[in-house]
């Protein structure tokens, strides 16, 4: 019998999203981040510019033709960016076909856009930002999202109401470290081969930093930089399977 370790290819890019509302003073004033009226945060016409840039990014450099699925955490700011970024072209009305934005989705004063001839995109809970005490990270309703976004698939997410999101309780760094790596380890038993993750700056931060740790220094100084607004960087995750064979 021959044993022979075969190495598996997944392809995982991961893209922050573009600037929010939440992000302009929040920047300034880390108390900013505490104001009501940031709840569930919107792109700021910059944000959508940057989802612009990084759209024709991905499709002059043949990206979009790779990818099989596009995952995006369940808050405004995350779904803006990921159909605008990989969505299709502007929405036409046609017979059973839904938009994946409708027009003027979440105050943006764009044009719906379409679902076809683009990858699924699939909403998940578990690449949410940071959780609790912040309005900007507390989602509104699942059934408010399907309005705005009718052809994204929200079906893996368990609760119509946001019951992860707390007022007066702060998840914390090493928390979200976990439920990043339980996050990764999910997108493991996918079949996909090449996926898109819109999310937030904390949960890329530090899951990745987690996963330093078992790197080189140079490579955990690489991991745990920051992402940028609208940044996209692709890591390839190796996995070893094992061929049994007589």
């Amino acid at each position: 019998m021959q044993i022979k370790a075969l190495p598996t290819y997944k392809t995982r890019i991961q893209v922050r999203h573009g600037q929010g509302i939440h992000n302009v003073e929040g920047d300034k004033d880390y108390n900013a981040y505490m104001k009501p009226e940031y709840f569930d945060a919107h792109l700021t016409p910059l944000g959508w510019q940057e989802v612009d840039s990084l759209r024709k990014d991905v499709h002059d450099s043949g990206l979009m033709k790779r990818i099989d699925l596009v995952i995006a955490s369940p808050l405004l700011r995350t779904l803006q960016t990921a159909v605008g970024v990989f969505g299709g072209e502007s929405y036409t009305d046609i017979t059973d076909v839904l938009p994946l934005m409708v027009e003027n989705a979440g105050n943006s004063n764009r044009a719906a856009i379409s679902s076809l001839n683009c990858p699924p995109i699939v909403a998940v809970e578990l690449c949410r930002e940071h959780l609790g005490v912040r309005p900007c990270d507390k989602r509104r309703s699942i059934s408010e999202y399907q309005s705005l976004f009718p052809a994204i698939d929200f079906s893996l997410i368990d609760s119509n109401e946001d019951t992860w999101w707390k007022a007066d309780v702060r998840e914390t760094k090493e928390e979200l470290a976990a439920r990043g790596r339980k996050f990764m380890n999910w997108l493991g038993t996918r079949k996909e081969k090449e996926i898109a993750i819109v999310t937030h700056r904390a949960l890329l931060l530090h899951t990745l930093s987690a996963f330093g740790n078992y790197s080189h220094p140079l490579e955990k100084k690489e991991l745990s930089k920051p992402f940028a607004n609208c940044e996209l960087r692709s890591m390839v995750i190796v996995d070893c399977v094992t061929d049994r064979r007589r």
